[in-house]
């Protein structure tokens, strides 16, 4: 009787529900960089969706406040954020806290 108890307590392997593990692609900091410095805001969308539209509205005050040449310091900006950006994210990826 004994072995009849351990075989009823034992699952099935139909009963087990299968593993599902989601791949998720690390993001390139060189490629975020480009995109930054090349496409501004835009290209930050890249590596943050956030940071892309607070620098889309800086560069908006600082087109009109100073006709344009504020671009030159805030349009290097958004590839500094890019890359410090897809760094985290690759960072927080790697040591299992992104979940998707």
């Amino acid at each position: 009787m004994s072995e009849e108890q351990s075989v009823q307590s034992t699952p099935s392997p139909s009963s087990q529900q299968p593993q599902r593990i989601v791949v998720v692609p690390a993001k390139s900091v060189g490629l975020a960089i480009f995109l930054g410095v090349f496409f501004g805001p835009i290209g930050l969308l890249y590596s943050s969706v956030t940071g892309a539209i607070v620098m889309f509205i800086v560069n908006i005050v600082a087109l009109v406040a100073t006709l344009g040449f504020g671009l030159f310091l805030t349009w290097p900006i958004c590839g500094v954020w890019a890359a410090v950006a897809a760094k985290s994210y690759n960072e927080k990826l790697l040591a299992g806290q992104r979940q998707y």
